[in-house]
Protein backbone atom coordinates (compact mmCIF):
# COMPACT_ATOMS: atom_id res chain seq x y z
CA UNK A 1 0.00 0.00 0.00
CA UNK A 2 3.16 2.65 1.10
CA UNK A 3 4.57 1.24 -2.23
CA UNK A 4 1.42 2.70 -4.37
CA UNK A 5 0.81 5.45 -2.40
CA UNK A 6 4.41 6.49 -3.69
CA UNK A 7 4.18 5.63 -7.12
CA UNK A 8 1.29 7.63 -7.47
CA UNK A 9 3.21 10.28 -6.03
CA UNK A 10 6.04 10.29 -8.34
CA UNK A 11 3.46 9.82 -11.22
CA UNK A 12 1.69 13.34 -10.55
CA UNK A 13 5.29 14.85 -9.75
CA UNK A 14 6.59 13.90 -12.99
CA UNK A 15 3.33 15.04 -15.11
CA UNK A 16 3.43 18.22 -13.34
CA UNK A 17 5.39 21.69 -14.57
CA UNK A 18 8.85 21.95 -12.72
CA UNK A 19 8.80 23.89 -9.70
CA UNK A 20 10.74 27.42 -9.72
CA UNK A 21 14.02 27.65 -8.04
CA UNK A 22 13.82 28.61 -4.11
CA UNK A 23 13.87 32.32 -3.96
CA UNK A 24 12.70 33.16 -7.59
CA UNK A 25 9.18 33.65 -9.01
CA UNK A 26 7.71 31.53 -11.99
CA UNK A 27 8.55 33.20 -15.48
CA UNK A 28 5.41 35.98 -16.76
CA UNK A 29 4.07 35.39 -19.85
CA UNK A 30 3.21 38.64 -22.11
CA UNK A 31 -0.08 39.47 -20.86
CA UNK A 32 0.96 39.45 -17.42
CA UNK A 33 3.69 41.78 -18.00
CA UNK A 34 1.79 44.06 -19.64
CA UNK A 35 -0.70 44.05 -17.28
CA UNK A 36 1.73 44.52 -14.46
CA UNK A 37 3.52 47.46 -16.48
CA UNK A 38 -0.02 49.07 -16.90
CA UNK A 39 -1.36 48.98 -13.25
CA UNK A 40 2.15 50.42 -11.71
CA UNK A 41 1.61 53.38 -14.37
CA UNK A 42 -2.26 53.74 -13.88
CA UNK A 43 -1.58 56.09 -11.05
CA UNK A 44 0.82 58.49 -12.84
CA UNK A 45 -1.22 58.42 -16.28
CA UNK A 46 -4.79 59.40 -14.10
CA UNK A 47 -2.62 61.88 -12.39
CA UNK A 48 -1.26 63.31 -15.75
CA UNK A 49 -4.94 63.32 -17.16
CA UNK A 50 -6.11 65.41 -14.72
CA UNK A 51 -3.75 68.11 -14.78
CA UNK A 52 -4.45 67.85 -18.48
CA UNK A 53 -8.05 68.31 -18.02
CA UNK A 54 -7.77 71.51 -15.57
CA UNK A 55 -5.20 72.92 -18.00
CA UNK A 56 -8.18 72.50 -20.95
CA UNK A 57 -10.76 73.71 -18.92
CA UNK A 58 -9.39 76.69 -17.35
CA UNK A 59 -11.19 79.11 -19.07
CA UNK A 60 -14.81 78.05 -18.92
CA UNK A 61 -14.20 77.05 -15.17
CA UNK A 62 -12.36 80.94 -14.46
CA UNK A 63 -9.92 79.63 -12.99
CA UNK A 64 -7.90 82.98 -12.60
CA UNK A 65 -11.40 84.67 -11.29
CA UNK A 66 -11.33 82.02 -8.69
CA UNK A 67 -8.24 82.15 -7.69
CA UNK A 68 -8.09 86.11 -7.49
CA UNK A 69 -11.11 85.90 -5.53
CA UNK A 70 -9.90 83.74 -3.04
CA UNK A 71 -6.83 85.71 -2.21
CA UNK A 72 -8.83 88.62 -1.71
CA UNK A 73 -10.67 86.70 0.96
CA UNK A 74 -7.60 85.88 2.64
CA UNK A 75 -6.34 89.55 2.48
CA UNK A 76 -9.42 90.66 4.51
CA UNK A 77 -9.28 87.80 7.23
CA UNK A 78 -8.75 89.51 10.81
CA UNK A 79 -6.46 87.57 13.70
CA UNK A 80 -9.63 86.65 15.19
CA UNK A 81 -10.57 84.29 12.75
CA UNK A 82 -7.08 82.56 12.68
CA UNK A 83 -7.80 82.36 16.52
CA UNK A 84 -11.37 81.06 15.83
CA UNK A 85 -10.10 78.54 13.54
CA UNK A 86 -7.04 77.13 14.63
CA UNK A 87 -9.08 76.57 18.32
CA UNK A 88 -11.68 74.85 16.36
CA UNK A 89 -9.25 72.68 14.51
CA UNK A 90 -7.71 71.79 17.98
CA UNK A 91 -11.06 71.10 19.28
CA UNK A 92 -11.32 68.50 16.51
CA UNK A 93 -8.67 66.98 16.28
CA UNK A 94 -8.41 66.47 19.91
CA UNK A 95 -12.22 65.06 20.11
CA UNK A 96 -10.40 62.44 16.91
CA UNK A 97 -7.40 61.75 19.50
CA UNK A 98 -9.76 60.53 22.17
CA UNK A 99 -11.69 58.64 20.21
CA UNK A 100 -8.56 56.59 18.53
CA UNK A 101 -7.03 56.35 22.06
CA UNK A 102 -10.56 54.67 23.11
CA UNK A 103 -10.84 52.79 20.00
CA UNK A 104 -7.21 50.92 20.11
CA UNK A 105 -7.48 50.53 24.14
CA UNK A 106 -10.55 48.15 23.04
CA UNK A 107 -10.26 46.69 20.21
CA UNK A 108 -6.12 46.53 19.96
CA UNK A 109 -6.34 48.72 16.23
CA UNK A 110 -6.49 52.27 14.96
CA UNK A 111 -9.88 53.14 13.40
CA UNK A 112 -8.67 55.38 10.86
CA UNK A 113 -6.39 52.32 9.77
CA UNK A 114 -9.02 50.04 9.96
CA UNK A 115 -11.87 52.01 7.86
CA UNK A 116 -8.48 52.59 5.07
CA UNK A 117 -7.16 49.31 5.13
CA UNK A 118 -11.05 48.01 4.65
CA UNK A 119 -12.68 50.59 2.46
CA UNK A 120 -10.27 52.76 1.03
CA UNK A 121 -7.59 50.65 -0.48
CA UNK A 122 -9.78 48.02 -2.25
CA UNK A 123 -11.21 51.45 -3.95
CA UNK A 124 -7.82 52.20 -4.87
CA UNK A 125 -6.78 49.17 -6.03
CA UNK A 126 -4.17 48.26 -3.17
CA UNK A 127 -4.85 44.95 -2.75
CA UNK A 128 -3.49 42.78 -5.14
CA UNK A 129 0.44 44.11 -4.55
CA UNK A 130 -0.13 43.40 -1.14
CA UNK A 131 -1.39 39.86 -0.50
CA UNK A 132 1.51 37.31 -2.27
CA UNK A 133 0.27 34.05 -4.06
CA UNK A 134 0.22 31.36 -1.74
CA UNK A 135 3.36 29.09 -2.80
CA UNK A 136 5.29 32.18 -3.65
CA UNK A 137 8.51 32.31 -1.61
CA UNK A 138 7.63 35.13 0.31
CA UNK A 139 4.24 33.64 1.71
CA UNK A 140 6.35 30.73 2.87
CA UNK A 141 8.85 32.79 4.62
CA UNK A 142 6.22 34.78 6.44
CA UNK A 143 4.46 31.47 7.63
CA UNK A 144 7.56 30.38 8.69
CA UNK A 145 8.18 33.17 10.66
CA UNK A 146 4.93 33.39 12.14
CA UNK A 147 5.32 29.63 13.29
CA UNK A 148 8.48 30.29 14.62
CA UNK A 149 6.82 33.28 16.94
CA UNK A 150 3.70 31.49 17.63
CA UNK A 151 4.96 29.61 20.51
CA UNK A 152 6.91 32.38 22.13
CA UNK A 153 3.32 34.90 21.99
CA UNK A 154 0.92 31.93 22.76
CA UNK A 155 -0.20 31.73 26.75
CA UNK A 156 1.01 27.68 27.47
CA UNK A 157 -0.26 25.57 30.38
CA UNK A 158 2.19 25.21 32.77
CA UNK A 159 3.49 21.47 32.99
CA UNK A 160 4.26 21.76 36.77
CA UNK A 161 1.21 23.75 38.06
CA UNK A 162 0.23 23.01 41.83
CA UNK A 163 -3.13 21.63 42.73
CA UNK A 164 -5.92 24.15 43.76
CA UNK A 165 -7.04 22.29 46.77
CA UNK A 166 -4.01 20.79 48.28
CA UNK A 167 -1.59 23.63 47.61
CA UNK A 168 -3.10 27.06 46.92
CA UNK A 169 -5.60 27.22 49.06
CA UNK A 170 -2.76 26.85 51.46
CA UNK A 171 -2.11 30.54 50.47
CA UNK A 172 -5.28 31.77 51.10
CA UNK A 173 -5.23 30.07 54.50
CA UNK A 174 -2.48 32.31 55.57
CA UNK A 175 -3.14 35.38 53.79
CA UNK A 176 -6.75 35.68 52.64
CA UNK A 177 -6.24 36.44 49.29
CA UNK A 178 -6.30 34.65 46.73
CA UNK A 179 -3.17 33.14 44.69
CA UNK A 180 -4.61 32.98 41.24
CA UNK A 181 -5.33 35.98 39.41
CA UNK A 182 -9.01 35.37 37.28
CA UNK A 183 -7.69 35.57 33.61
CA UNK A 184 -5.62 32.46 34.46
CA UNK A 185 -8.28 30.61 36.03
CA UNK A 186 -10.22 31.92 32.81
CA UNK A 187 -7.49 29.95 30.91
CA UNK A 188 -7.74 27.00 32.63
CA UNK A 189 -11.74 26.59 32.61
CA UNK A 190 -11.18 26.96 28.65
CA UNK A 191 -8.36 24.13 29.10
CA UNK A 192 -10.89 22.00 31.29
CA UNK A 193 -13.85 22.67 29.14
CA UNK A 194 -11.39 21.35 25.96
CA UNK A 195 -9.86 18.31 27.62
CA UNK A 196 -12.82 16.88 29.48
CA UNK A 197 -15.66 17.47 27.39
CA UNK A 198 -17.47 16.97 23.72
CA UNK A 199 -20.21 16.82 21.46
CA UNK A 200 -21.62 13.58 22.62
CA UNK A 201 -21.84 14.78 26.30
CA UNK A 202 -25.84 14.90 25.73
CA UNK A 203 -25.76 10.74 25.82
CA UNK A 204 -24.49 10.40 29.25
CA UNK A 205 -25.86 12.35 31.82
CA UNK A 206 -22.67 12.63 34.47
CA UNK A 207 -21.06 14.62 31.38
CA UNK A 208 -23.94 17.23 30.83
CA UNK A 209 -23.75 18.02 34.77
CA UNK A 210 -19.66 17.98 33.73
CA UNK A 211 -20.05 20.17 31.41
CA UNK A 212 -21.94 22.88 33.16
CA UNK A 213 -19.86 22.24 36.27
CA UNK A 214 -16.41 23.13 34.26
CA UNK A 215 -18.15 26.47 33.56
CA UNK A 216 -19.07 27.59 36.88
CA UNK A 217 -16.68 30.21 38.12
CA UNK A 218 -17.70 29.82 41.93
CA UNK A 219 -15.73 26.74 43.53
CA UNK A 220 -18.45 25.39 45.88
CA UNK A 221 -20.45 25.60 42.94
CA UNK A 222 -18.21 23.05 40.94
CA UNK A 223 -17.88 20.76 43.83
CA UNK A 224 -21.59 20.41 44.27
CA UNK A 225 -22.08 19.71 40.33
CA UNK A 226 -19.05 17.12 40.87
CA UNK A 227 -21.16 15.15 43.61
CA UNK A 228 -24.26 15.48 41.32
CA UNK A 229 -22.34 13.50 38.50
CA UNK A 230 -21.19 11.07 40.48
CA UNK A 231 -24.47 10.60 42.08
CA UNK A 232 -25.80 10.26 38.19
CA UNK A 233 -22.96 7.47 37.53
CA UNK A 234 -20.43 6.33 40.12
CA UNK A 235 -17.72 6.11 37.30
CA UNK A 236 -17.44 9.62 36.35
CA UNK A 237 -13.73 10.10 36.36
CA UNK A 238 -13.95 13.82 35.55
CA UNK A 239 -16.21 13.91 38.31
CA UNK A 240 -13.24 12.48 40.39
CA UNK A 241 -10.82 15.02 38.90
CA UNK A 242 -12.55 17.68 39.89
CA UNK A 243 -12.75 17.14 43.29
CA UNK A 244 -8.98 15.61 43.67
CA UNK A 245 -8.00 19.15 42.34
CA UNK A 246 -10.04 21.69 43.99
CA UNK A 247 -11.81 19.66 47.02
CA UNK A 248 -8.46 17.70 48.30
CA UNK A 249 -6.85 19.75 51.12
CA UNK A 250 -3.98 17.39 51.06
CA UNK A 251 -1.65 15.58 48.26
CA UNK A 252 -2.74 12.08 49.90
CA UNK A 253 -6.47 12.90 49.39
CA UNK A 254 -5.79 14.54 46.07
CA UNK A 255 -4.01 10.42 45.38
CA UNK A 256 -6.63 8.87 46.28
CA UNK A 257 -8.93 10.33 44.02
CA UNK A 258 -7.14 10.18 41.31
CA UNK A 259 -6.66 6.70 42.12
CA UNK A 260 -10.73 6.19 41.56
CA UNK A 261 -10.82 8.63 38.48
CA UNK A 262 -8.01 6.17 37.02
CA UNK A 263 -9.83 3.44 37.45
CA UNK A 264 -13.43 4.80 35.93
CA UNK A 265 -11.03 6.31 33.17
CA UNK A 266 -9.44 3.32 32.29
CA UNK A 267 -12.82 1.74 31.79
CA UNK A 268 -14.31 4.15 29.74
CA UNK A 269 -11.20 4.56 27.75
CA UNK A 270 -11.50 0.64 26.54
CA UNK A 271 -15.06 1.03 26.01
CA UNK A 272 -14.55 4.00 23.73
CA UNK A 273 -11.73 2.42 21.83
CA UNK A 274 -13.87 -0.75 20.86
CA UNK A 275 -16.29 1.87 19.60
CA UNK A 276 -14.20 4.89 17.51
CA UNK A 277 -14.97 3.10 14.22
CA UNK A 278 -18.44 3.15 13.96
CA UNK A 279 -18.85 7.37 13.52
CA UNK A 280 -16.90 10.92 14.18
CA UNK A 281 -18.83 11.26 17.70
CA UNK A 282 -17.15 8.44 18.61
CA UNK A 283 -13.99 9.19 17.22
CA UNK A 284 -14.42 12.66 19.37
CA UNK A 285 -15.48 10.98 21.97
CA UNK A 286 -11.92 8.71 22.30
CA UNK A 287 -10.10 11.62 21.88
CA UNK A 288 -11.68 12.89 25.08
CA UNK A 289 -11.31 10.08 26.71
CA UNK A 290 -7.79 9.93 26.12
CA UNK A 291 -6.67 13.35 27.34
CA UNK A 292 -8.62 12.14 30.51
CA UNK A 293 -6.62 9.11 31.26
CA UNK A 294 -3.18 11.15 30.35
CA UNK A 295 -4.46 14.41 32.67
CA UNK A 296 -5.16 11.44 35.50
CA UNK A 297 -1.99 9.49 35.28
CA UNK A 298 0.12 12.78 34.81
CA UNK A 299 -1.60 14.21 37.88
CA UNK A 300 -1.02 10.65 39.73
CA UNK A 301 3.04 10.84 38.89
CA UNK A 302 2.89 14.49 39.97
CA UNK A 303 1.25 13.31 43.44
CA UNK A 304 4.01 10.68 43.78
CA UNK A 305 6.69 13.65 42.82
CA UNK A 306 5.30 15.25 45.55
CA UNK A 307 5.19 12.62 48.27
CA UNK A 308 8.27 11.53 47.98
CA UNK A 309 7.90 8.32 45.48
CA UNK A 310 10.27 10.01 42.92
CA UNK A 311 11.35 6.71 41.07
CA UNK A 312 7.64 5.67 40.59
CA UNK A 313 6.66 9.38 39.40
CA UNK A 314 9.43 8.81 36.59
CA UNK A 315 8.06 5.11 35.57
CA UNK A 316 4.70 6.77 35.05
CA UNK A 317 5.96 9.52 33.14
CA UNK A 318 8.04 7.16 31.20
CA UNK A 319 5.14 5.20 30.03
CA UNK A 320 2.90 8.04 29.43
CA UNK A 321 5.22 9.47 26.70
CA UNK A 322 5.79 6.07 25.31
CA UNK A 323 2.15 5.17 25.01
CA UNK A 324 1.02 8.34 23.94
CA UNK A 325 3.55 9.87 22.00
CA UNK A 326 1.81 12.70 19.75
CA UNK A 327 1.16 14.03 23.24
CA UNK A 328 4.43 15.66 22.97
CA UNK A 329 3.01 19.33 22.97
CA UNK A 330 2.29 18.73 26.93
CA UNK A 331 5.59 19.05 27.88
CA UNK A 332 5.14 15.56 29.96
CA UNK A 333 9.28 16.05 29.54
CA UNK A 334 9.24 18.61 31.61
CA UNK A 335 8.08 17.07 34.42
CA UNK A 336 10.12 14.57 33.95
CA UNK A 337 13.31 15.98 33.62
CA UNK A 338 12.34 17.67 36.72
CA UNK A 339 12.25 14.55 38.61
CA UNK A 340 15.47 13.27 37.17
CA UNK A 341 17.43 16.14 38.85
CA UNK A 342 15.91 15.39 42.01
CA UNK A 343 17.15 11.64 41.49
CA UNK A 344 20.79 13.15 40.63
CA UNK A 345 20.23 11.24 37.68
CA UNK A 346 22.19 13.66 35.46
CA UNK A 347 23.09 11.15 32.54
CA UNK A 348 18.98 10.15 31.94
CA UNK A 349 18.28 14.27 32.06
CA UNK A 350 21.18 14.42 29.18
CA UNK A 351 19.07 11.81 27.13
CA UNK A 352 16.21 13.42 27.42
CA UNK A 353 17.23 16.76 26.64
CA UNK A 354 19.07 14.68 23.39
CA UNK A 355 15.62 13.50 22.38
CA UNK A 356 13.22 16.97 22.81
CA UNK A 357 15.77 19.55 22.43
CA UNK A 358 14.70 19.68 18.73
CA UNK A 359 14.23 22.45 16.68
CA UNK A 360 10.42 21.35 14.97
CA UNK A 361 9.38 21.38 19.11
CA UNK A 362 8.83 24.97 20.99
CA UNK A 363 11.78 25.88 23.40
CA UNK A 364 10.94 26.51 27.12
CA UNK A 365 12.99 27.57 30.17
CA UNK A 366 13.21 24.54 31.29
CA UNK A 367 14.70 22.90 28.05
CA UNK A 368 17.44 25.78 28.01
CA UNK A 369 18.38 26.26 31.47
CA UNK A 370 18.91 21.81 32.26
CA UNK A 371 21.11 22.12 28.99
CA UNK A 372 23.04 24.64 30.86
CA UNK A 373 23.04 23.25 34.50
CA UNK A 374 24.33 20.04 32.57
CA UNK A 375 27.35 22.28 31.25
CA UNK A 376 27.85 24.18 34.06
CA UNK A 377 28.08 20.83 36.74
CA UNK A 378 31.21 19.89 35.26
CA UNK A 379 33.16 22.87 35.49
CA UNK A 380 31.68 24.78 38.30
CA UNK A 381 33.12 23.21 41.42
CA UNK A 382 36.57 24.24 40.00
CA UNK A 383 35.91 27.76 38.48
CA UNK A 384 36.94 30.76 39.66
CA UNK A 385 36.73 34.65 38.18
CA UNK A 386 40.39 35.70 39.45
CA UNK A 387 41.69 32.53 37.92
CA UNK A 388 39.92 32.02 34.66
CA UNK A 389 40.85 35.85 33.74
CA UNK A 390 44.53 35.07 34.67
CA UNK A 391 44.69 31.41 32.42
CA UNK A 392 41.79 32.41 30.25
CA UNK A 393 38.97 29.74 30.15
CA UNK A 394 39.04 26.31 29.54
CA UNK A 395 37.05 24.26 26.70
CA UNK A 396 34.47 22.66 29.48
CA UNK A 397 34.06 26.22 30.58
CA UNK A 398 33.65 27.91 27.32
CA UNK A 399 30.70 25.69 26.62
CA UNK A 400 29.14 26.17 30.04
CA UNK A 401 29.24 29.62 29.83
CA UNK A 402 28.03 29.19 25.73
CA UNK A 403 25.18 27.38 27.56
CA UNK A 404 23.92 29.91 29.88
CA UNK A 405 24.50 32.71 27.56
CA UNK A 406 21.87 30.63 25.61
CA UNK A 407 19.58 30.05 28.15
CA UNK A 408 19.75 33.78 28.94
CA UNK A 409 19.05 34.82 25.09
CA UNK A 410 15.79 32.66 25.38
CA UNK A 411 14.73 34.23 29.02
CA UNK A 412 16.52 36.64 30.43
CA UNK A 413 14.32 36.88 33.85
CA UNK A 414 15.56 33.36 35.10
CA UNK A 415 18.96 34.49 35.81
CA UNK A 416 17.38 36.97 39.00
CA UNK A 417 15.56 34.40 40.39
CA UNK A 418 17.89 31.91 40.67
CA UNK A 419 19.92 34.02 42.61
CA UNK A 420 17.62 35.48 44.55
CA UNK A 421 17.62 38.83 43.10
CA UNK A 422 14.08 39.00 43.18
CA UNK A 423 11.57 37.31 45.30
CA UNK A 424 9.48 33.97 44.34
CA UNK A 425 5.67 34.09 44.37
CA UNK A 426 3.86 30.57 43.71
CA UNK A 427 3.86 29.64 40.10
CA UNK A 428 0.65 30.48 37.76
CA UNK A 429 -1.50 28.11 36.04
CA UNK A 430 -0.28 29.00 32.81
CA UNK A 431 3.26 30.80 31.58
CA UNK A 432 4.29 33.16 28.40
CA UNK A 433 7.09 31.75 27.44
CA UNK A 434 10.38 34.00 27.24
CA UNK A 435 8.22 36.10 30.00
CA UNK A 436 8.22 36.67 33.49
CA UNK A 437 6.26 34.00 34.46
CA UNK A 438 7.81 31.33 32.79
CA UNK A 439 10.96 32.04 35.15
CA UNK A 440 8.79 32.19 38.66
CA UNK A 441 7.52 28.81 37.04
CA UNK A 442 10.84 27.38 36.09
CA UNK A 443 12.78 28.78 39.47
CA UNK A 444 9.88 27.96 41.64
CA UNK A 445 10.62 24.23 41.14
CA UNK A 446 14.52 24.35 39.77
CA UNK A 447 15.97 26.57 42.12
CA UNK A 448 16.82 23.74 44.34
CA UNK A 449 18.95 21.68 41.85
CA UNK A 450 20.65 24.65 41.41
CA UNK A 451 21.55 25.16 45.00
CA UNK A 452 22.44 21.35 44.75
CA UNK A 453 25.41 21.34 42.38
CA UNK A 454 28.62 23.39 44.16
CA UNK A 455 29.91 26.53 42.39
CA UNK A 456 26.71 26.14 39.72
CA UNK A 457 25.37 29.50 40.92
CA UNK A 458 28.62 31.18 41.01
CA UNK A 459 29.35 31.05 37.39
CA UNK A 460 25.80 31.66 37.03
CA UNK A 461 26.13 35.01 38.60
CA UNK A 462 29.47 35.71 36.63
CA UNK A 463 28.60 35.39 33.22
CA UNK A 464 24.72 36.13 32.56
CA UNK A 465 25.15 39.77 32.42
CA UNK A 466 26.79 39.37 29.66
CA UNK A 467 23.84 38.19 27.61
CA UNK A 468 20.85 40.08 29.40
CA UNK A 469 18.29 41.78 27.30
CA UNK A 470 14.74 43.16 28.20
CA UNK A 471 11.80 40.86 26.66
CA UNK A 472 8.70 41.93 27.51
CA UNK A 473 6.68 40.36 29.57
CA UNK A 474 3.22 40.34 27.51
CA UNK A 475 3.98 41.13 24.41
CA UNK A 476 2.98 44.88 23.63
CA UNK A 477 1.50 46.78 20.74
CA UNK A 478 2.87 49.84 19.65
CA UNK A 479 0.50 52.78 19.15
CA UNK A 480 -0.74 53.33 15.49
CA UNK A 481 0.56 56.20 14.06
CA UNK A 482 -2.91 57.95 13.89
CA UNK A 483 -2.67 58.41 17.45
CA UNK A 484 0.15 60.20 17.39
CA UNK A 485 -0.43 62.28 14.52
CA UNK A 486 -3.76 63.35 15.96
CA UNK A 487 -1.80 64.16 19.20
CA UNK A 488 0.63 66.69 17.74
CA UNK A 489 -2.08 67.87 15.31
CA UNK A 490 -4.43 69.01 18.53
CA UNK A 491 -1.02 70.06 20.31
CA UNK A 492 0.23 71.90 17.57
CA UNK A 493 -3.05 73.81 16.54
CA UNK A 494 -4.03 74.55 20.14
CA UNK A 495 -0.21 76.28 20.28
CA UNK A 496 -1.13 78.59 17.54
CA UNK A 497 -4.48 79.58 18.52
CA UNK A 498 -2.82 80.65 21.69
CA UNK A 499 0.00 82.25 20.07
CA UNK A 500 -2.37 84.21 17.79
CA UNK A 501 -4.19 85.43 20.59
CA UNK A 502 -1.09 86.25 22.86
CA UNK A 503 0.40 87.64 19.63
CA UNK A 504 -1.19 88.49 16.91
CA UNK A 505 1.08 91.06 15.48
CA UNK A 506 3.90 88.62 15.00
CA UNK A 507 1.39 85.68 14.11
CA UNK A 508 0.25 88.28 11.60
CA UNK A 509 3.52 88.30 10.00
CA UNK A 510 4.24 84.58 9.96
CA UNK A 511 0.72 84.12 8.48
CA UNK A 512 1.86 86.72 5.43
CA UNK A 513 4.83 84.74 5.32
CA UNK A 514 3.10 81.67 5.01
CA UNK A 515 0.68 83.31 1.98
CA UNK A 516 3.32 84.70 0.19
CA UNK A 517 5.10 81.42 0.41
CA UNK A 518 1.98 80.03 -1.31
CA UNK A 519 1.71 82.89 -3.60
CA UNK A 520 -0.96 84.34 -2.03
CA UNK A 521 0.66 87.33 -1.29
CA UNK A 522 -2.00 89.66 0.89
CA UNK A 523 -2.66 93.27 1.12
CA UNK A 524 -0.25 94.03 3.78
CA UNK A 525 -2.50 97.53 4.46
CA UNK A 526 -5.69 95.11 5.46
CA UNK A 527 -3.90 93.05 7.43
CA UNK A 528 -1.86 95.27 9.61
CA UNK A 529 -5.50 97.93 10.13
CA UNK A 530 -7.02 94.32 11.73
CA UNK A 531 -4.46 94.08 13.58
CA UNK A 532 -3.92 97.52 14.61
CA UNK A 533 -7.46 97.43 15.18
CA UNK A 534 -7.73 94.58 17.47
CA UNK A 535 -4.01 95.85 19.29
CA UNK A 536 -6.41 98.88 20.25
CA UNK A 537 -8.87 97.35 21.60
CA UNK A 538 -6.87 95.42 23.85
CA UNK A 539 -4.97 98.33 24.99
CA UNK A 540 -8.70 99.86 25.40
CA UNK A 541 -10.27 97.31 27.50
CA UNK A 542 -7.07 97.01 29.99
CA UNK A 543 -7.01 100.98 30.66
CA UNK A 544 -11.09 100.74 31.32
Amino acid sequence: MADGDGLGEATAAAASPPAPAPGLSPPLGWRERLRAGLAGTGASLWFVAGLGLLYALRVPLRLCENLAAVTVFLNSLTPKFYVALTGTSSLISGLIFIFEWWYFHKHGTSFIEQVSVSHLRPLMGGTEGSISEPGSPSSSRESETSRQSLSECKVWRNPLNLFRGAEYRRYTWVTGKEPLTYYDMNLSAQDHQTFFTCDTDFLRPSDTVMQKAWRERNPPARIKAAYQALELNNDCATAYVLLAEEEATTIVDAERLFRQALKAGETIYRRSQQCQHQSPQHEAQLRRDTNVLVYIKRRLAMCARKLGRIREAVKIMRDLMKEFPPLTMLNIHENLLESLLELQAYADVQAVLAKYDDISLPKSAAICYTAALLKTRTVSDKFSPETASRRGLSTAEINAVEAIHRAVEFNPHVPKYLLEMKSLILPPEHILKRGDSEAIAYAFFHLQHWKRIEGALNLLQCTWEGTFHHVSVYPKKELPFFIHFTAGLCSSTAMIALLTHQFPEIMGVFAKAVLGFLCLQPAPSVFEENTQDLKSEALGLSSG
